[in-house]
């Protein structure tokens, strides 16, 4: 299992196949391969350990957004305006921003400099990939402060974070 699975099992406790199969990372062939297992010796030292699980179990629709992730990497491929990809998943633009970052985040490299060139103005995306280089924060409230009287929104200052971190962080 990788991290972000083994981290997901430390914070909710699946003690059953099901909600293990909802685990981050989990497939459902791993839940029936190896749940039974794991969620008898989570269930075991939980009860050990008089452990207070989460109220209320998160249930993931892991296979949707996987197959979604899937889509986004092959959308942005083929440089896809994020506009007319936002409409073909049923997201707004902030959800499918969000779920970009997401992905950059697990360590995928993605080529977004086209949705920058496509959103912003070249100098100013220019000024904002060196904020991020330069601050101590990537917070995009703060980065947005730092441009205020500039012509420019969240959403934008998030792709060109998006992309920074994508070329940097990865």
């Amino acid at each position: 299992f990788q991290d972000a699975s083994l981290e997901d099992m430390a914070l909710l406790y699946p003690i059953s196949i099901e909600e293990f199969a909802n685990i981050q990372g989990v497939s459902k062939g791993k839940a029936m391969r190896y749940g039974q297992k794991f969620s008898e010796a989570i269930k075991k030292y939980v009860q050990e350990n008089e452990i207070d699980r989460p109220d209320d179990f998160v249930m993931r629709t892991m296979a949707n957004k996987s197959s979604d992730k899937i889509k986004i990497i092959q959308a942005i491929d083929k440089k896809l305006p994020l506009k007319d990809l936002a409409k073909s998943l049923n997201l707004n633009r902030q959800e499918l921003l969000d779920e970009i970052e997401t992905i950059v985040n697990s360590g995928t490299k993605l080529n977004i400099s086209y949705a920058v060139e496509e959103a912003l103005d070249e100098d100013l995306a220019e000024e904002i990939y060196d904020y991020f280089k330069e601050s101590e924060t990537d917070d995009l409230s703060t980065a947005l402060e730092e441009f205020e009287g500039e012509d420019i929104d969240l959403e934008e200052i998030q792709i060109v974070r998006i992309k920074f971190m994508s070329e940097n962080a990865n």
